[in-house]
């Protein structure tokens, strides 16, 4: 009887944390490119309130729902493609959560830039690139993790 909405929410939740991730990585990083400083600044502030509004909770809950199911749907704890679910997961954390830091210090990095003079430092485009980095590792752990939960398998 809770199993279904459960399912529900979790997939709900997964869809925001890898789309609101995706989205707001794609205009941060085609703003980037276009070098305009006001473009750039707006859309960093955006992506992190997204950061803190969607993808915080969703990795949050994530976790916490999937067990849940698991444990609801019977399934062994230990199973293959669990492990390789919580590696995945581990491994999308840990380029996740450099990237929170990163982004905040960009952003900090913008907001100077356009109060004082509009040149960005060398440092904001060595932690853009680090940002970018980190992104491909999370994005592509993240497609294994829904590879695993629609396939299970053995």
């Amino acid at each position: 009887m809770l199993y279904e909405p459960l399912k529900w929410l979790h997939i709900l939740s997964s869809v925001l944390m890898v789309g609101t991730g995706f989205g707001s990585a794609f205009y941060m990083f085609m703003t980037n490119r276009s070098r305009n400083l006001q473009a750039q600044y707006v859309v960093s502030k955006l992506l992190v309130k997204a950061d803190w509004w969607f993808t915080t909770p969703a990795v949050i809950f994530q976790p916490a729902s999937g067990i849940a199911l698991v444990l609801m749907a019977g399934w062994p704890l230990d199973a293959l493609w669990l492990k390789w679910t919580y590696a995945l997961y581990l491994l999308s954390a840990a380029c996740w959560l450099p990237v929170v830091w990163l982004q905040l210090q960009m952003h900090k990095m913008l907001e100077e830039a356009v109060k004082q003079n509009g040149v960005l430092p060398d440092r904001y485009w060595r932690y853009s690139k680090f940002w970018e980095l980190l992104g491909y590792p999370t994005f592509v752990a993240m497609l294994g993790i829904y590879w695993l939960m629609v396939v299970k398998p053995s």
